[in-house]
């Protein structure tokens, strides 16, 4: 009987239609990645690794042109102890992008991702709580990547009909 259990919840999960959520192919044949910075390198990467969307050299070429329009970091201070010290720090991340092409029609209009994550602190451990804190940043791009990835996926593009 015990080893029915496992093969019935198998054979129930399935049933209902639950699979891994896959890569998303983007609507676009090709896309210009307008500036050269370090969240765009990863993107180019995850682009490159879909294999449907060709990356073009120049924005003539394209038929979309993502453009950044402002990426920033930020570290405040979230609460302190008694004695006034810094016991955790909220990091932020911001992106703000828009995907047109060269005649002017928006396919993401000018839009913002941000990103939080809480680290807490501790003055014993300074050199350990800073390379925590690279890691979040670096785990926060890989994440805003991957929500820029989702959301190039889902835009619209009009087909020629609508277009005429």
């Amino acid at each position: 009987m015990r080893k029915l259990i496992p093969v019935l919840m198998a054979v129930l999960l399935a049933a209902c239609g639950f699979q891994l959520r896959g890569a998303q192919p983007l609507p676009f044949s090709s896309l210009y990645i307008a500036e050269n910075w370090e969240l765009g390198a990863l993107l180019r990467r995850n682009i490159r690794a879909l294999g449907t969307t060709q990356l073009a050299t120049s924005p003539k070429e394209a038929q979309a042109v993502l453009t950044s329009l402002g990426e920033a970091r930020e570290k405040n201070i979230l609460s302190l102890s008694a004695t006034g010290r810094v016991r955790e720090f909220r990091l932020s991340y911001r992106f703000a992008f828009r995907v047109h092409d060269l005649k002017g029609r928006e396919f993401i209009p000018p839009s913002e991702i941000v990103l939080v994550r809480d680290i807490s602190f501790a003055d014993d451990r300074v050199l350990a709580k800073e390379q925590e804190e690279v890691l979040l940043y670096r785990d926060m791009q890989n994440d805003m990547v991957q929500q820029l990835l989702r959301r190039l996926a889902a835009a619209k593009i009009e087909s020629k009909a609508e277009v005429e």
